[in-house]
């Protein structure tokens, strides 16, 4: 691969800079780290709608493009200085190693006539003389069909990216807390370098100000080499789970993707590759990272789970809670349940003719001598309960019959977030098999006056967790149905007086 200069190669802060896979996990993630670091960052989506709701959105020129469609890039790398490919097929279609190499040519044409001084692409580790997997192999000949245009290109090549969110770290996460004891095929004990994406996205940044790394292959890992066996006991002690894993001789990778797509919510599709590449051992086999990024030094894995484990508690989650938010979800689905990043999200909505001010004040409202207005007697009786198993109970009350600050206890729930005349949130403080939220808004709404909105939201811890979910499910489901009713009458009569 051909090397540009130190004055060519290193970007200047305010460089305008390309990323596609805007709308995937590392994409997503990288756009905010590259306008922390002051550059003028540019996104190429297919569907520019995808990112409406990131929080960067206004930071950056979004512009609509296809790799598939050439006559796009042109317009899309107009101006541009460096570019980021994020973008590689996970799927079991027959043509996805032409799909993606097509893709890679187009795209490093287009960098070429449009005089782009960089493309850095993030690919797949694997030692290349070995019987690598179809889409393994198929993420490094990316990395060299990119090249042959004759941009030069910097191509990070890892392995599993710890943090909550990603595939591969999703699949072991659901596995480790939904089955206490493991029934572990061979690729369970395949070394693997894991690393964490915040070190991830520390290389893809770096190497803007590191002329050495163009045109050269980088192999970033972890500061352990250890099994998939390991990283699910890992994640299990940083959890306080008891797991136990039963190695057995044979499990193809046909069955092993089935098992995994009923275990977790990562379908069969997308399981089936990721298992043929685990047959692989991916570890950095040399140490041009260590040479070109000294100031970089990758964390352990128990750090990274750590690390990772934040996005359960509610500061973290919060900011990818969009989807289930009644912006997203439109008017015609009144209640919802999904699953992200391992947190269970169930969410109910009604119209109210009143105003929003009137249904913030009731909700805002509840607990102490109020109660919670519907099937009062079973919060009371959850309330002692918790209070018999040593926890806080019911006892606490509330500071004041009307008014809330942040801190302040309402029975077993405190108060962790208050939006005047829009939202309260509420931490369970209450002993649970994971940590569980209560999240009420009020929202103006154009066919009745307000919106109500009621999210619960469930961390479960283990497979306990999720049995305490799922059977409760249904009085959840009869208890903050008749809640919400409640309180659309409370807030009408306000209205009405």
């Amino acid at each position: 691969m051909p090397v540009l200069s130190k004055a060519s190669s290193s970007m200047q802060s305010g460089a305008r800079i390309l990323v596609t896979g805007a709308t995937g996990y590392i994409g997503g993630r990288l756009v905010g780290s590259l306008l922390d670091a002051g550059y003028t960052v540019r996104v190429m989506v297919r569907d520019p709608d995808r990112v409406q709701d990131r929080a960067w959105i206004n930071q950056v020129d979004v512009i609509q493009g296809d790799v598939f469609k050439p006559q796009t890039l042109i317009e899309a790398m107009e101006g541009i200085t460096a570019t980021y490919y994020l973008i590689h097929s996970m799927s079991s279609s027959e043509d996805f190693q032409q799909r993606d190499l097509v893709a890679a040519s187009n795209f490093g044409n287009a960098a070429k006539e449009c005089g782009v001084e960089r493309i850095i692409y993030l690919g797949g580790l694997g030692d290349p003389d070995t019987n690598l997997s179809e889409h393994l192999k198929s993420r490094q000949d990316t990395g060299q069909k990119l090249a042959k245009a004759g941009v030069p290109v910097t191509e990070f090549r890892a392995a599993v990216i710890v943090g909550s969110g990603s595939i591969s770290f999703e699949m072991i996460r659901y596995l480790t807390e939904r089955i206490p004891v493991m029934i572990c095929p061979r690729w369970v004990f395949t070394r693997v370098q894991p690393i964490a994406i915040n070190d991830i996205l520390s290389y893809l940044t770096s190497a803007l100000e590191a002329p050495e790394s163009s045109g050269k292959v980088i192999e970033i890992g972890g500061a352990d080499v250890i099994t998939y066996g390991d990283m699910m006991m890992g994640y299990a002690k940083e959890r306080g789970l008891k797991r136990i894993l039963v190695p057995v001789p044979v499990l193809t990778p046909s069955l092993s993707s089935y098992w995994v797509h009923w275990m977790t919510p990562v379908p069969a599709s997308i399981t089936r590759p990721l298992i043929l590449g685990l047959r692989n051992e991916v570890i950095v086999r040399e140490n041009s990272a260590e040479e070109i990024f000294p100031d970089i030094s990758p964390v352990n894995y128990a750090s990274a789970v750590r690390s990772a484990l934040k996005s359960l508690d509610m500061g973290e989650v919060e900011t990818r809670w969009t989807d289930a938010l009644v912006s997203s979800q439109g008017d015609d689905n009144p209640t919802a349940m999904t699953i992200q990043e391992g947190m269970i999200i169930l969410r109910r909505q009604e119209e109210i003719k009143a105003t929003p001010e009137d249904v913030y004040a009731s909700f805002t409202g509840l607990g102490g001598d109020t109660g919670w207005l519907y099937f009062d007697w079973a919060w009371k009786l959850l309330g002692i309960i918790d209070r018999l198993i040593g926890g806080v109970g019911f006892r606490r009350g509330r500071r004041d019959p009307d008014e809330l600050r942040v801190g302040d206890t309402v029975d077993f729930w405190r108060v962790e977030t208050i939006e005047p005349g829009v939202m309260m949130r509420l931490r369970a403080e209450m002993k649970l098999p994971g940590n569980a939220w209560l999240q009420f808004e009020a929202h103006p709404h154009e066919n009745t006056d307000s919106l109500l909105v009621l999210t619960a939201f469930f961390a479960p811890k283990g497979l306990f967790g999720l049995l305490y979910w799922y059977g409760l499910y249904p009085f959840q489901s009869i208890v903050f149905s008749g809640l919400l009713r409640k309180l659309k009458e409370m807030s009408q009569e306000k209205f009405d007086n």
